[in-house]
Formats: structure tokens, C-alpha cells, sequence
């Protein structure tokens, strides 16, 4: 797979000029994000890891074979920094979330061993109300045994079922599952609009 930083943006006026498809990730902070950006595109560093919160602190955008860009929204929740930013990242997030043309999916990214929290149901409450393609992708799934795993997924299905366009993909980046399926449907909402 081809990838690329293509730039990265605090405003609108810093989005890159084009009409490629984008999908967008996004989560709370911590929860996986760039080690899921990492695993899709084959790269170990494309999208910086970091065992502390907080590291994305702008909409970062990564060109992607030539014909679409993945963009890395910053996270939200228990980032240890100013309110103020927190604050400033959210409105950040949600222009962009609001007024671009070409964003084709948002894929929303869960620790299946977390419980949902406000921020992730405000998110996920705020795109199926705006009628956005969401794709919700759990976590960590190999820090869990089959068997919590499998209930935890249940669980989660069960709650996300009225917000999410597709049920949950499992997801590890330790092992590479979920890849394919995950890939798969970023095709498929990208062809579908």
C-alpha cells in the first residue's frame, strides 16, 4: 500500500485541496487509533503512537494509495491537557465533521474492554443524527480470552446497534485481525456514495 502524509490542518482553510474520498478515525485518546492507522496501511509509524494521551493535537491527513486519504482526528476524552484545548479540539473536529464534502465514513474506535463513555456516545449519537457512514472498530481484542471477548462483543453490539451502519468489527493490532474486514468496508462506503 502506497501512503503518504499529506499535511496536517487546525482550521478549514488548512484542509488539503481535493476531492478524494476521505475516512476519517476517531476516538477517545489512547484507545488504538494510530496503531489501527498503522496496521491498515502497512506502515509502523505513519500515524505517531504514544502510551500518553493526547499526542494527535491537529486533523492530520495521510494520501492513501493516489485515490483517497485517511484522516486522523484527534482524540477526545482523558488527554491530559487544558480544558481549553480539549475544548478547541472538539469544535475542530466537528467543523470538519460538518462541512466536508468528501468525507465518505468515519471509523469510530472502541476498547472493547471499555465501557461507552459520554464522549463516544455524543460522537457516535452526533453522526447517525447527520446521517454519516459509521464503521465501529473494537480494539484490542487480544487482551481479552475468546469467551470475554465474544460477550463483550455481544454487549457491545447490542448498545451500538441503533448508531452504527454495520455491526462492530474486532480489531488487534498485535495480530493483525480485523484487517481485512475493516479495509473491506472503507471499499464499500467509499463506492457507495
Amino acid at each position: 500500500m502506497d501512503v503518504s502524509f499529506l499535511k496536517s490542518a487546525l482550521k478549514e482553510e488548512h484542509y488539503p485541496l481535493t476531492d478524494l474520498p476521505e475516512v476519517a478515525f476517531a476516538g477517545r485518546s489512547n484507545v488504538g487509533k494510530s496503531s489501527l492507522l498503522n496496521v491498515l496501511v502497512n506502515r509502523k509509524k505513519i500515524a505517531r503512537t504514544s502510551s500518553t494521551p493526547g499526542r494527535t493535537q491537529a486533523i492530520n491527513f495521510f494520501l492513501v494509495n493516489e485515490d483517497m486519504c485517511f484522516v486522523d482526528l484527534p482524540g477526545y476524552g482523558f488527554a491530559s491537557v487544558a480544558p481549553s484545548v480539549r475544548k478547541s479540539w472538539g469544535r475542530m473536529v466537528e467543523t470538519y465533521l460538518s462541512i466536508r464534502p468528501n468525507l465518505k465514513a468515519v471509523v469510530v474506535i472502541l476498547d472493547i474492554r471499555r465501557e461507552l463513555c459520554v464522549g463516544d456516545r455524543n460522537l457516535l449519537d452526533w453522526l447517525n443524527k447527520f446521517g454519516i457512514v459509521t464503521l465501529v472498530v473494537l480494539t484490542k481484542s487480544d487482551k481479552l480470552s475468546r469467551n470475554k471477548c465474544r460477550a463483550r462483543f455481544n454487549t457491545l453490539c447490542k448498545e451500538l446497534e441503533s448508531v452504527a451502519f454495520d455491526i462492530p468489527t474486532l480489531f488487534s493490532a498485535k495480530t493483525k485481525q480485523g484487517k481485512e474486514e475493516i479495509m473491506d468496508k472503507i471499499d464499500r462506503a467509499i463506492r457507495r456514495t
